[in-house]
This record gives C-alpha cells, structure tokens and sequence, in this order.
C-alpha cells in the first residue's frame, strides 16, 4: 500500500492481481487522515473491496448442511419437480446421518461407511444413499464448493444380493395371480390389477393415461407420460425407452374394454366428466398408496405373500418368459433402457421355468 496527499486528503493505494486473468489492477480510497489508525483502517476497506471484486469465491470449508442447501437450489432450476422432491427427501436422511455442521473436507470414509451401517437400512437402501451422496459430492466439487474429491475413489458399495435374488418372493405364479383375482371385491382395484398383469405398465404410466391413449383400432396403448403419486402431477416417462406402445393382446383388449365400460358408468353416477382412462368416483387420478396398501394386505391375507404393485410388473415379465417371448420382446415392452436389464432380473426365477430347464436337462446324454 502506498499513500499520497492531494487537497489535504489523503489517497491510499494498493495493487493486486485479479483472479482470473491475472493482471495487475490498483484500487484505491481516500480518507481525511494518515496516522496509524487511518492507515490501518485503510487497508482493512481495500482489502475487502479487493476481495469483493474477484469473481470467483475461494473454496472454503463448507458444511454438509450449506452443500445440502446449495445443492437444492441449483435441483430446483435443473430437474423435474418429482426428481427435486426424492432427493430432498434422500438430502434430508443424509443430513441426520452425517450431521449438518460437519465439515465436507473432513469427511472420512470410515465415518461415513459407520453412519450408514448404523442406520439399520437395508444394504440396498444404503447403496442408493451413496448413489446420491456421490453425486452431492461430485456437484459440489462441479461447482467449487469443494476442494479435494479424492476419498470418493475409496467409497464402495455395500455388497448386495443379485437383482434375481431380491425378487423371488416380489412376483406372483399364473395360479396366485388368478386366485388374488378370484378374492378382489373392489371392482377398479380388480381391473387395475388385471390390466398392470397383462400390460407391465408401471403404476405411474398406467394412472396418467387419457382415454385417447387407448387406440383399439391399432391395438395398442400410447405411453407418454407418468403420474408423480407424491406431487400429483403429470411429468414425462423415466427415461426416453419408457415412451413406447404397448401392443394389446386379446386379453389386454378385453380388459381394456371392460375399464373403459366402468369407468363410463362411474361418470355417470357421480356426474363427472373426465379425459383419464383410470379414474376415482371423483373423476380423479387412482390413488397409488391406496391401491398398493389393498394388494398388499390382500396378497398377505390370502396367499400369505404381501407383494406391492410393482410386483403386477415383474409377473407379467415373468409369465412372458414361461411362455417363451424373448428377453428384447419384453424389455422393449417394459420399458427397459437395454434387455441386459431385463435379463438381469427376470431369467429362470418362476418355477414353471425351472422345470422346463430340468426336464431338458434331464433328457441330455453326455457321455
């Protein structure tokens, strides 16, 4: 810092180097006096005026709460609002897991693997929750709010049971499906299980659709579109494979047709008119958390198995494979990125399916 006098005031200067392109600039303030505390004074302002200008904020020791936050302001203008929500929520578990005032550089693997191993959560929930800290961790370092990612590399998941393993028990047989069927008392919960059977859709897709995405005249159903059950909006599929057209077979038809026939009738009723395919009394989206709390006490009750509404999805893939569609045929009618997928999850796990490969064996001579 250098001074000078000018009109009995005094100008003091100082150069520094700005941060992004390097070159030498001077900046200045002029106070009434040059004694000591003046010039402390000064080079305190000049400091912070030097500071106030360079365009890039140092990486400093963020906390996991300030990087939480940061990360959702930057999720409320880049996502989909049901894609905001989920890991808001999953933001906020991480937050109690690993405390908000912890301080990100300081972060150690071993901290993080005992926070999470001494949550209770199953390993696969677990795995989602270091899919997402990964990617909070990886944005903030994008981003410059963190200055060394390094521990990532050490960070493994925790070893789970194979795809096909977790579903044994999530899909149902021809013969339970049926008898599940036999014992439904509740009209539109029937058809919604009957139609989710024999199509795959996912709950979402098959609630968000209209009256027009049932084409007979083709024989397929348009999927387009996917309802958030959380937000109760219509947002787009969960990948660009999801949109597709699901070919009706005659089975499919026939159920369709009897949905559409319902559905008429419920209108009629209750003095509502409505574009959707599905709908409650009220002309209104089909509740998923009611429906999938009816299967699941049903499915418990009378077959001593509780399965969810997305195992109407993994049956259909299932009874596909018995009857000898091919594993692409099916991916592509599910929906599925690429049949390694499907494949993945659904390859000899009905029973129908492993006394097909035993009786081949079977009758194989080798030696």
């Amino acid at each position: 810092m250098w001074i000078e006098e000018r009109n009995g005031k005094f100008k003091f200067s100082e150069r520094y180097e700005d941060y992004l392109t390097g070159q030498i600039k001077k900046i200045s303030v002029t106070l009434e006096k040059n004694t000591a505390q003046s010039r402390k004074m000064a080079q305190k302002m000049l400091n912070e005026r030097i500071a106030a200008l360079q365009e890039v904020t140092p990486v400093r020791e963020i906390t996991f709460g300030e990087l939480v936050n940061e990360y959702r302001e930057h999720q409320k203008l880049s996502v989909k609002e049901a894609t905001y929500t989920r890991n808001y929520h999953t933001c906020n578990t991480m937050i109690e897991l690993f405390g908000k005032d912890t301080i990100v550089s300081r972060m150690t693997v071993n901290y993080i693997n005992k926070k999470l191993l001494g949550s209770g959560k199953s390993i696969g929930t677990l795995n989602e929750y270091l899919t997402r800290f990964r990617a909070l961790i990886r944005w903030g370092y994008k981003n410059d709010l963190i200055d060394d990612i390094r521990f990532l590399d050490k960070l493994d998941n925790f070893k789970d049971r194979p795809h096909k393993e977790k579903i044994q028990d999530k899909y149902l047989e021809r013969n339970e499906l049926n008898y599940l069927l036999s014992q439904m008392k509740h009209p539109v919960w029937k058809l919604v299980t009957q139609f989710m059977s024999l199509s795959g859709l996912r709950f979402g897709e098959a609630a968000a659709l209209q009256k027009a995405d049932i084409n007979f005249k083709t024989g397929v159903i348009h999927i387009t579109k996917t309802l958030d059950s959380v937000n109760q909006i219509i947002t787009t599929p969960k990948s660009l494979c999801s949109i597709r057209d699901v070919y009706m077979q005659p089975e499919l038809r026939a159920v369709c047709s009897q949905i559409s026939l319902h559905m008429k009738k419920l209108e009629v009723m209750n003095g509502v008119r409505t574009d959707l395919f599905l709908h409650s009394n009220a002309g209104e989206y089909i509740s998923f958390f009611n429906f999938n709390k009816y299967i699941r006490n049903l499915s418990g009750k009378v077959l001593n198995k509780p399965i969810t509404t997305h195992a109407l999805r993994h049956t259909h893939a299932s009874l596909l494979l018995e009857n000898g569609v091919s594993i692409d045929t099916i991916s592509r009618r599910l929906g599925h990125e690429n049949s390694k997928v499907t494949r993945e999850i659904y390859l000899h796990i009905t029973k129908t399916l492993e006394k097909k490969d035993n009786t081949q064996i079977e009758k194989v001579k080798i030696l």
